[in-house]
Formats: C-alpha cells, sequence, structure tokens
C-alpha cells in the first residue's frame, strides 16, 4: 500500500507531501492543472527513465519519495533476489541531478532501474485510457484467468516444468546438429588417426633417429677418424701412450723428494690410465663400427614419415603429431559419446513430455471449470456499467504444442449487441467498453488475488450518468478489498471516494506552480458541485454534491 508521497522540485511542483489511505482515493483537477505530472512522479519511483526536462529548477535537484507498506505482499523472496534488505514498511526514492543523471534507492541501498521496475510492478498497477488494450493480450487474459481460478501454485509447476523442457529441446538440438557435423567430419577424421597410429609415434623418437641417421650415413669418415686417434695414441715409441709411460717413470723417481713431485707424479699415473681407457674404447667402437645400407635406409624412411606427416599437419615435431592424434581420438571417441547424450536428452525429453501433459491437463480442467462463473460475474457487472446487451464468453480450446501458458489456445470474446456473433476483443469492443471491462476483469480479481495498489487515470472516459454512478459504486467497493487511487473527471465518482486530493495550478509573480491537497469535506462538496454545474455552481449542484456524497 503507497502510504505517503513527497515531491520536491518535480516539473510544476515546488513541493508536497502526500498521505495516501486504504481504500478508495479520488483524485480530481481542471484539465492541465497538473493530474499527468503526479503519475510522471509516480513513473519514476516505479523505474520509468528521467530526464533533466523533469526537474522544476535545474540549480536544484529534483527528488520524489514514496513510503509503502509491504508487509501484505509477500515480497521477501524478491527483496532476497534483488539483494535487498526487507523493511514491511519500504521506502523508494529517486533524485535526478541538475547534471541530469539520476538515482534510485530502495531503503537507503542504491539500486538500478531493472531492479526499481521489477519492485514497483509488484507495488502499483497504473491503468490509463490508453492502457486498456492490455485486456486485449493473451497473457493478460491468462493471468486473469488462472487468478480467478486460483492457479498460481500449479501454474508455477508447470512453467517451471516448462523452462526445462526447452531447455532440454535446445541441448538436444544442439547435439543432433554436432553430430551431424562430426558424422560429416568422421571418415576423414578416422583416416587421419588411424595414419597417425599406425606410425606407432614416440616421444623423442625423431631425435634418437636423426642421431643415428647421421652416424650410419658418415661410416666411413668416422672410421678413418678413430683409426687416426688410435694410432696417434697407441704407436710405439712416438706414440702419446709411450711417451706419457716415459714420463711417468721419471717423475716416480723423483716422487721421494717432495710432496708437490709425488702430487704431480700421482696426477700423471692417472691421466696415463685414462688415456689407456680411451685408447681401448676408441679401438672397440672402430671394430663395433661398420657401413649397415638396410639399417640406413629404415631410419631415412622412418624419418620421411616424419616429415612428410609433420608437413600434412603443419607441426615441427613428433610431439606435435602425437598432441593432433590424442585429440583426433578424443573428437572421433566423442561421436558415440554423443549418440549417448542423444539418447539421454531425448528420454528426459519424453519423461519431461508426460509430466508437462499431466500438468497441462490439470490446468485446462481448472480452467474450464472457471470459465462459467467467471463470464457471470463479469457479465452482471457489465450490465450495471449501461451494457444489457453485451455478452463475454471465454474460448479455451487446445493447443498442438506446449506453451508458457499451458496448452491452451485462449481468446476474450465479445460483442455490446444483440444477435451479434462475439469477437476477440481488440476486434469487437471500443475504446470505452474497454475501459469498462478492465474495470470489470480488476474488480473480480480484487475477490481473489492480493492485488498492489491500483492506479485508474481516467478510464471512466466516455462514459456520464447512471453509469459513471454505477462505475463509482464498484470502484468503491474495490476499495474495501485493496488500495484503489482514482484520477477522474467525473462528479458522479468522485463522490463515492473515501478521500480526495484535488491537484490544482496556481500562478504566481513570476511562474505557474502545482499543487496538491486533501479536501475536508465542505471543500469536496463544492468540488463536485463545480464538476457538476461549473465555477458559478446553484444551490441545485450543491444539493446534489452532497447526495452524492451520501
Amino acid at each position: 500500500m503507497l502510504s505517503s508521497l513527497h515531491i520536491k522540485n518535480y516539473a510544476l511542483i515546488e513541493e508536497v507531501n502526500l498521505q495516501f489511505n486504504e481504500g478508495f482515493t479520488v483524485i480530481t483537477g481542471e484539465t492541465g492543472a497538473g493530474k499527468s505530472i503526479l503519475l510522471g512522479a509516480l513513473g519514476l519511483i516505479l523505474g520509468k527513465r528521467a530526464d533533466i526536462s523533469s526537474i522544476g529548477n535545474t540549480d536544484e535537484k529534483c527528488v520524489i519519495e514514496a513510503h509503502f507498506n509491504v508487509s501484505a505482499y509477500d515480497l521477501k523472496v524478491l527483496f532476497e533476489e534483488e539483494d535487498l534488505d526487507y523493511e514491511s514498511l519500504t521506502i523508494i526514492r529517486r533524485e535526478i541531478l541538475s547534471s541530469g543523471k539520476s538515482r534510485a534507492f530502495v531503503n537507503d541501498t542504491p539500486v538500478t532501474l531493472s531492479q526499481l521496475s521489477a519492485l514497483g510492478a509488484r507495488l502499483v498497477d497504473i491503468h490509463s485510457q490508453h492502457q486498456t488494450l492490455e485486456v486485449t493480450d493473451v497473457d493478460f487474459q491468462f493471468q486473469v484467468l488462472d487468478a480467478f481460478a486460483e492457479n498460481e501454485s500449479i501454474l508455477s509447476n508447470y512453467q517451471e516444468l516448462y523452462q526445462e523442457f526447452r531447455s532440454k529441446q535446445s541441448q538436444l538440438k544442439k547435439k543432433r546438429s554436432q553430430k551431424e557435423e562430426a558424422q560429416k567430419e568422421e571418415e576423414y577424421k578416422t583416416f587421419l588417426l588411424e595414419e597417425l597410429l599406425a606410425a606407432n609415434l614416440k616421444a623423442g623418437e625423431q631425435e634418437n633417429i636423426e642421431a643415428s641417421h647421421e652416424a650410419l650415413n658418415n661410416v666411413e669418415q668416422i672410421t678413418e677418424g678413430l683409426a687416426e686417434a688410435y694410432q696417434i695414441l697407441s704407436r710405439e715409441e712416438v706414440g702419446v701412450n709411450e711417451m706419457l709411460l716415459t714420463a711417468k717413470v721419471r717423475l716416480a723417481k723423483l716422487s721421494s723428494f717432495s710432496t708437490q713431485l709425488k702430487e704431480l707424479s700421482d696426477r700423471l699415473e692417472a691421466v696415463t690410465i685414462e688415456l689407456d681407457d680411451i685408447s681401448e674404447s676408441i679401438n672397440d667402437l672402430a671394430a663395433d663400427t661398420e657401413s649397415d645400407p638396410t639399417e640406413l635406409a629404415h631410419l631415412e624412411s622412418r624419418l620421411k614419415m616424419f616429415f612428410d606427416l609433420q608437413k600434412k599437419h603443419q607441426v615441427d615435431s613428433v610431439e606435435g603429431l602425437i598432441e593432433i592424434r590424442d585429440t583426433l581420438d578424443d573428437e572421433v571417441q566423442s561421436l558415440s559419446n554423443l549418440d549417448s547424450e542423444i539418447n539421454n536428452l531425448e528420454r528426459e525429453i519424453a519423461q519431461a513430455r508426460n509430466e508437462l501433459e499431466k500438468q497441462a491437463v490439470s490446468l485446462t480442467k481448472r480452467r474450464t471449470k472457471t470459465i462459467k462463473p467467471l463470464t457471470e460475474k463479469l457479465q452482471h457487472i457489465l450490465l450495471n456499467l449501461g451494457m444489457p446487451n453485451a455478452r463475454f464468453e471465454v474460448s479455451l480450446t487446445d493447443s498442438t504444442t506446449f506453451l508458457e501458458n499451458g496448452k491452451d489456445q485462449l481468446y476474450f470474446l465479445f460483442t455490446a449487441n444483440k444477435g451479434m456473433r462475439a469477437q476477440e476483443l481488440k476486434k469487437a469492443a471500443s475504446g470505452g467498453e474497454l475501459s469498462r471491462i478492465m474495470l470489470a476483469i480488476k474488480s473480480v480479481l480484487s475477490d481473489y488475488a492480493k492485488l498492489p495498489t491500483l492506479i485508474f487515470d481516467e478510464i471512466d472516459t466516455g462514459v456520464s450518468g447512471e453509469v459513471a454512478l454505477k462505475m463509482g459504486h464498484i470502484m468503491k467497493d474495490m476499495g474495501s478489498r485493496m488500495q484503489l487511487i482514482s484520477i477522474t473527471h467525473l462528479p458522479q465518482i468522485a463522490g463515492q471516494g473515501a478521500n480526495h486530493l484535488k491537484v490544482y495550478k496556481e500562478d504566481l509573480a513570476k511562474k505557474t506552480t502545482t499543487g496538491i491537497r486533501v479536501l475536508s469535506t465542505d471543500e469536496r462538496v463544492a468540488e463536485i458541485a463545480e464538476m457538476l454545474g461549473g465555477k458559478a455552481s446553484s444551490d441545485a449542484a450543491f444539493d446534489h454534491a452532497r447526495q452524492l456524497l451520501n
């Protein structure tokens, strides 16, 4: 419930503080007095975009603050989802700076316009004469029928399951597309994989083969070099080993004269032993080194295979080929995995479809059961609203597919004339008729659902006299169950309000301002009399005004 509204420096309003009560409140004022300004300020509180033109005095910021009692609205979950602190008395503040930037706060916590809109939609429902087309929207019609049938829980379960169903259908479509693409490439990828598997690749193999190939390819040069080295080391009398032996004997004879000579003798002994060992190794290697054309051809063939595969796959190592082989193996294997995933999804979708069917059938039954009492109630209200020949019907037929609201196709049908076939609302009802139908629907819903604060902005356009009076009675009755605010130009409706606000324009020396104030009983009589007979109201107008108030 809207408890209070503070507006400062917005359009023609310098500053107003309004207190709102439960029940039915009417707002009146001359055309152009600024009733639309009040709605504009409320719109900012509910998440509408702002611009600098909203500021009255551009040297100061514009501030709009509304207090709501939300204890009856079950909004704790929404506050948690939006990461806001829940307070039963919630304060929403909107500020528009002179720079054109705007800020929004809920209980002093900064919020985005998206968050504000989500909350605002649960707090206030504004209907103008131009917005009554909403009643022709199929989603709105489902909301009406389901609210009357008290389908909130079952519909929520259905829609949750429906979203899962659609998600799995989307996944299945994606997996099938992946499989189709994979099947196109499977044969070629399998060929590439088998080719790489046949190569029996091992990490580090290329380097080893290249080294062996280098050795075999230069056998003659290697054997000649080894023979020369062995001769240099082992030749008699002039070989390195023989000369070292002579030097070693001479140093050994001197080693007893000093520790330094002993150390040199030992070191030379070690070198002699090492060179003897090297000589033997050279001799053994020379004996083992021989030409092997068969092995050389095998190594060259293996290297050629490496190079051909590397060129084909655009890599420069066996390790790169191994990585590609493993990737191809995963991709080929994934095709069989896709089959498994597709089978699982098909099974899950079939199960979800069965459960959806059960939920949809239940929704259809409850809706069908509701149609007769709903149309009877609406028919009765429309009769009171001056449409004695009106006929309102609800058409509910099966859909071939699951939809977000069930498996039904829904149409609200209407005709205002005898003997005429009822047609869809958007084709059959005029603007004034749509306004009365919307009022009738909201009146019925107020018996079955906790509605947010409802604001009617001159939806009474096009009606007068007895019909207007009955419209006022309906609004008054609705006000006994909810907070209802009606901006009206009809005295018959203004007289039914439990509370009465007047919007007025005041011409000052240098500017024009808009004000809003609560009317006393006497002021209400004068206001309604003026609405009946103009500023020069007669005694009869005043008497009529008192009758309307009583």
